[in-house]
């Protein structure tokens, strides 16, 4: 896989490797936008416009911007796009959310010691 034009992308977090991940979800899901962007779905540009939206709306929100939510905003972005090209749903969405949450909640916090 070939990057873009990292350097477009608002605030992203980098070393002199490139790109720095804090959780395997983080490499994921920039991975998807990379391959979504491979498959011509959308422009490198759009990407960048739709990551420093989200970024921006949830600065406006109260994000106290501590460098711990950008993957966040970078979901909610990914989210925004796929749903603008018709790729999933809100609904769609909000079911996988929940299940993902119900997952997270029974492998980390369902068993007591």
């Amino acid at each position: 896989m070939s990057l873009p034009d990292l350097e477009k992308i608002p605030e992203l977090p980098v070393d002199e490797d490139g790109p720095v991940f804090n959780a395997p979800w983080q490499a994921q899901a920039f991975a998807l936008v990379v391959n979504l962007h491979e498959q011509g779905v959308f422009s490198w540009d759009e990407w960048a416009e739709e990551l420093g939206s989200s970024i921006q709306a949830a600065r406006a929100a109260g994000d106290p911007d501590l460098g711990n939510t950008y993957y966040e905003h970078w979901l909610a972005a990914l989210e925004k796009i796929t749903s603008s090209k018709g790729l999933t749903n809100p609904e769609l969405l909000a079911a996988r959310k929940r299940l993902a949450h119900e997952e997270h909640q029974r492998l980390h916090h369902g068993h007591s010691h």
